[in-house]
């Protein structure tokens, strides 16, 4: 019940609004601003704030993925971030066809699951060209089978691995797949009144685009909500010194696999001769038998070498390490 005013302050009322003071449509907007309508079945539990440092994070994951698929899949990847919003996990689940692919990953040391969700034209793409395609989706959707998970699965492991990387400013986590699924009534992974922040990330393999979303719940998160503001990220960031950062790279360097070759020589037949071929042939090389081998690292003649033996295998000698200008 409002307050009830006296007869002078009612007079004082009048006065006011007959001389201008006051004026009542200003006195109608004040009071509609100080109502605000809030929803109880959907608490903002997730601020603007929060959503801009999880885009952070992800636009940091979308590089990653564009530099690291490519080298599974042999085709151009481009991955950017285009939208964060929160909503229920029910209206999350609701939205999404069948069928579908649902990574359930645990979320090391935070509490519950994550969810990653990629659409189905983008698995097709992928499956195809992991089995030699072109990565080209089918025409019309239809359910994944045993063999084409297991070739999915492998994929979305590596998504998963390279969520460390972007959340090291806010903690070191240990993300690892549990399982995928393609119904979503197999994912319940949290109540459906539950709130969850969706991340969506425009996804691209050669000339197949698609979304990936990336489903994560405030209960996982509700332990390290404080870090999630751009305030703290960007304190946590260490500056590295170029001398540091030199060392990371070259260590990264080491460890790259790169082939090696040794040429015993080399020799042009014909290709009636080379039909013909049969065991016991032999063909005649352009080098001798005491001259020193060429060894290639990658196209590049790098070093020179003489053949031998280690224990049952075949090996060789490194002789000498050759410059460029040789």
């Amino acid at each position: 019940m409002g307050e009830v005013l006296s007869q002078n302050e009612i007079d004082d009322l009048l006065k006011a609004l007959s001389s201008g003071e006051l004026d009542v449509d200003n006195m109608k907007e004040d009071q509609g601003k100080q109502v605000k309508d809030y929803d109880f079945k959907r608490p903002a539990k997730f601020s603007k704030e929060h959503l801009r440092t999880l885009e952070i994070i992800f636009e940091h994951y979308g590089r990653l993925l564009s530099t690291n698929l490519p080298v599974y899949l042999r085709k151009n990847v481009q991955v950017s971030v285009v939208n964060s919003e929160a909503l229920t996990f029910s209206e999350f689940t609701n939205s999404l066809a069948t069928p579908v692919l649902l990574g359930i990953v645990n979320f090391a040391p935070l509490n519950g699951n994550v969810m990653v969700e990629l659409a189905a034209n983008l698995g097709y793409a992928i499956i195809d060209r992991m089995l030699g395609g072109q990565g080209n989706p089918l025409d019309k959707n239809r359910e994944f089978s045993e063999i084409e998970l297991a070739i999915i699965e492998k994929i979305i492991v590596v998504c998963v691995r390279l969520l460390r990387e972007p959340w090291k400013n806010v903690i070191e986590i240990s993300p690892l797949l549990e399982r995928v699924e393609t119904n979503p009534q197999f994912a319940q992974i949290i109540a459906p009144t539950d709130m969850i922040s969706i991340i969506t990330l425009s996804v691209k393999i050669g000339e197949v685009e698609g979304l990936m979303n990336i489903c994560l719940p405030y209960f996982t998160l509700e332990s390290i909500m404080d870090r999630l503001n751009t305030r703290y990220w960007f304190s946590n960031m260490q500056e590295k010194t170029d001398e540091s950062f030199a060392l990371q790279i070259e260590d990264m360097i080491k460890r790259v696999d790169i082939p090696i070759k040794a040429v015993l020589g080399s020799s042009t037949v014909s290709v009636n001769d080379f039909v013909n071929l049969a065991v016991g042939d032999i063909i005649r090389l352009d080098s001798r038998v005491d001259d020193e081998l060429s060894v290639y690292v990658g196209n590049i003649r790098k070093f020179t070498a003489l053949p031998g033996s280690s224990k049952d295998s075949y090996a060789i000698r490194i002789t000498s390490v050759l410059n460029e200008e040789e």
